[in-house]
């Protein structure tokens, strides 16, 4: 099944993602994805009651934040083709950082890019939902903390990136996490074999599949809850495939502009499309 959350009435409700549209499930059953991580088997059977409901259009659904996390998490290198064109060995053990909470943007919403800086990259990544509370939790047991999957695109300001050895003040701007455009719950698809695609202004741009990932979604979350608690909601970007702009020479690098779009695009799950517009003062 596939969730996401949208703007009616100036409240956040629960949608079932169908091909043409939504089905209200707020509306209808007064269910939230709360709900969702609280008692899955039980919500989901209510879920399937209401699946004939007639269904908003997808063009005129206003995205929310999929989830309200309490960190969400990032993975570097962790393809082995972005490992090669940024010259750097494969890693030993997931290379962890952070985003903070306002770094979530939906799908649909405009990316503002800092006015101070120029050298803005895309990442096209699995991103992992986490359904339940866990620390410690063993490699085999991972699965059962996994809601589901999305997609997301882990902006960054390379120029800002790299200033230090801590990759945090390039990957945190406002809105440099959306995720969207819905949630593909983990009972009914395996991320072990997805292909994921980024498009800039319609061009692909990075193209690969699931399965060239170093560490796989359970062991990223194992990895990590042995070093912070997991919440239900918390969201772990899996890291991207080759392609992005950093890893091109110098003289070629063409950095992302105000004015272009991007979307990611992950089998089984749909298409997250951002458009990038000059910041507020």
């Amino acid at each position: 099944m596939k969730l996401t959350n949208f703007w009616h009435e100036q409240q956040i409700h629960l949608g079932i993602c169908l091909q043409t549209g939504l089905i209200d499930a707020t509306s209808a059953l007064g269910i939230t994805l709360e709900d969702c991580f609280n008692d899955w088997p039980r919500i989901k059977d209510q879920l399937h009651t209401i699946s004939d409901l007639p269904q908003l259009p997808n063009d005129s659904i206003q995205y929310a934040p999929l989830t309200y996390p309490s960190k969400i998490i990032g993975v570097g290198l962790n393809y082995r083709d972005h490992a090669t064109e940024t010259k750097g060995a494969p890693p030993q053990f997931p290379l962890l950082f952070g985003k903070f909470n306002d770094a979530l943007a939906a799908n649909l919403q405009d990316i503002m890019l800092p006015s101070n800086l120029h050298a803005f990259d895309y990442e096209a990544e699995l991103v992992i939902i986490i359904g339940k509370q866990g620390s410690e939790i063993k490699e085999a047991d991972a699965d059962q903390y996994i809601f589901g999957y999305s997609c997301g695109n882990d902006f960054s300001a390379r120029d800002s990136q790299f200033v230090s050895s801590q990759w945090l003040i390039g990957k945190t701007f406002a809105g440099f996490a959306p995720v969207g455009p819905c949630i593909a719950t983990a009972d009914e698809l395996s991320a072990a074999n997805l292909d994921i695609i980024c498009r800039r202004n319609g061009q692909t741009v990075q193209s690969s599949n699931t399965s060239q990932l170093i560490f796989t979604p359970a062991q990223l979350v194992s990895y990590a809850s042995h070093y912070m608690q997991l919440n239900a909601g918390d969201i772990i970007f899996s890291g991207t495939p080759g392609g992005v702009i950093l890893g091109y020479p110098k003289g070629q690098r063409q950095w992302l502009r105000v004015g272009e779009s991007i979307e990611v695009e992950i089998e089984g799950i749909g298409i997250l499309s951002n458009r990038l517009v000059t910041a507020k003062k």
